[in-house]
């Protein structure tokens, strides 16, 4: 019975846990989005230093970047992230676009052992 209390309450925590989309550039948050269906699709462009530029998409509940003047596309061709821990790079221009979540118990640990 405690176990089915428990479950519910983590299930209630999960549902009302938000997820943003973090845009850092050269280390710093320069934006952070809310992700949520209810949002209507955008575009925004940034600037990371002159003559380097990348256009980021955001649908909803998943972003991507979309376009950018970096030589290898890395970024670009990473495409559609939403879920919490997920990361697009772009080494060249020092952005990053990082979904975290509010809840701390949601985010997700990789742990190597040997």
């Amino acid at each position: 019975m405690l176990s089915a209390v428990i479950f519910a309450v983590q299930n209630t925590q999960n549902e009302a846990s938000k997820l943003y989309a973090v845009i850092s550039i050269n280390g710093e948050e320069v934006d952070r989005f809310l992700l949520t269906e209810n949002e209507e699709n955008q575009l925004i462009t940034y600037y990371p230093a002159p003559g380097k530029y990348n256009t980021i998409e955001i649908d909803g509940e998943r972003i991507r970047n979309k376009e950018d003047n970096s030589p290898r596309q890395i970024a670009v061709r990473t495409g559609w992230i939403q879920d919490s821990g997920q990361t697009i790079l772009n080494l060249p221009h020092r952005l990053i676009i990082e979904i975290v979540s509010d809840n701390p118990e949601e985010a997700e640990i990789d742990v190597i052992s040997q």
